[in-house]
């Protein structure tokens, strides 16, 4: 008989499953983030190892990203597998590396912070690969290879600027970026189609094997251009047809019946960012538009909008809530959405206002995250409401 997934009784709520820490940490820091970044332009973070734009791109995704990433796959790991995931004393341990990671990159001790960052994801894959290994879920090994994936591009990051490597930091920037944009595509067609089918009558979303090989297939494609940094017209080629397939893909999971929805809508409209992302790129390419614009509408639109959707579906259903968003819920919705359209329309269309379109972004950004972090605080470190474990 399989290891029961089980959690001694006395573990406290916030250490039972890996989304609880993870989601708090994660909403709490993109709140305050735009301000650490402010007290760094002020020159009141004096000497932070990383600074500036890249820093900036460096928190967003191997903080912020990556905190939501592992509480995920801490909690559905348990599920797939019905194995133990880290919970307790480990997961806090866990918390508290994310944690150091995200002091450390503020300070001038460079190989300190390259090393702590570099753990956390391969210690998250290793905790991983263990129930999987176990339980033989070889349909899920993908997420460890992810993990590791995502650990030596953030070692790339750091060792470029340390100057051990001769490449430059924002190619593992980019490489990390499209292995989250992978893990997105991954998990998007293996949830949206089945939460509209289920919460929505005769949605009649539908997936098409040959569709679902190509959208991931534009991804892996993307991914090795970009590791082989290739660009102009090939790159925008790969990057046009990869924005028609995941067009096709996600109309076919008829996001127009979900608008009644919000919990579902919210995906689709996310989702929506990753052919958006896939265009502007590609006439980033082409020295069309400004690669920034593509960028956000990545980082902000597609991982914020489904960060936060998902954030709150979890949260909800593994602490024993209805599968229903109410006023609090729709409010980060519109606003981190609201935070991409900012973000990305008004420098296409009034370039002259792009500095207060960051700006405005970033406070729509903030005030989303910080509410759920107000909202969920006590979803996510108090027991599930039905009494069951979890």
């Amino acid at each position: 008989m399989p290891e029961q997934a089980t959690v001694p009784a006395q573990t406290p709520a916030l250490w039972r499953n890996g989304f609880r820490p993870f989601y708090l940490l994660a909403s709490v820091f993109a709140a305050l983030s735009v301000a650490l970044w402010a007290l760094q332009l002020a020159g009141v973070l004096v000497r932070p190892y990383l600074a500036g734009a890249l820093w900036h791109a460096h928190e967003l995704l191997f903080g912020f990203t990556l905190a939501v990433v592992v509480g995920f796959l801490f909690t559905a790991g348990r599920n797939w597998s019905n194995r133990p995931t880290p919970s307790g004393l480990s997961l806090a341990a866990f918390a508290a590396l994310w944690v150091a990671a995200r002091v450390l990159v503020l300070t001038p001790f460079g190989w300190a912070a390259a090393l702590v960052n570099t753990a956390f994801p391969l210690a998250a894959a290793v905790a991983l690969a263990i129930p999987f290994l176990a339980a033989r879920n070889r349909r899920n090994y993908f997420f460890v290879a992810m993990l590791m994936l995502i650990a030596a591009a953030v070692l790339a990051v750091h060792l470029a600027q340390l100057e051990v490597i001769a490449l430059p930091a924002w190619l593992g920037i980019q490489v990390a970026l499209d292995a989250v944009l992978l893990i997105m595509t991954v998990m998007a067609g293996r949830v949206i189609p089945m939460f509209t089918n289920n919460g929505i009558a005769g949605a009649n979303a539908t997936l098409r094997p040959w569709l679902e090989k190509a959208a991931l297939g534009s991804v892996l494609v993307l991914l090795l251009a970009d590791t082989l940094q290739l660009g102009g017209l090939a790159l925008a080629l790969v990057l046009a047809l990869g924005a028609a397939v995941h067009l096709v893909r996600w109309w076919l999971w008829q996001p127009w019946k979900t608008l009644r929805t919000p919990l579902v809508w919210v995906l689709h409209a996310a989702y929506l960012w990753i052919p958006v992302y896939l265009a502007l790129r590609g006439a980033a390419a082409l020295c069309l538009v400004a690669a920034s614009v593509a960028t956000h509408a990545l980082t902000v639109g597609a991982i914020g909008g489904l960060v936060i959707g998902m954030m709150t579906r979890t949260a909800r259903g593994h602490t024993g809530r209805p599968l229903l968003a109410d006023r609090a819920d729709v409010a980060c919705y519109v606003l981190v959405l609201a935070a991409a359209v900012v973000r990305v329309a008004v420098p296409l269309t009034a370039p002259a206002a792009t500095l207060h379109a960051v700006l405005g972004s970033a406070a729509l950004w903030s005030v989303g995250f910080g509410l759920y972090a107000l909202r969920y605080w006590p979803v996510l470190s108090r027991a599930r409401v039905d009494g069951k474990a979890g």
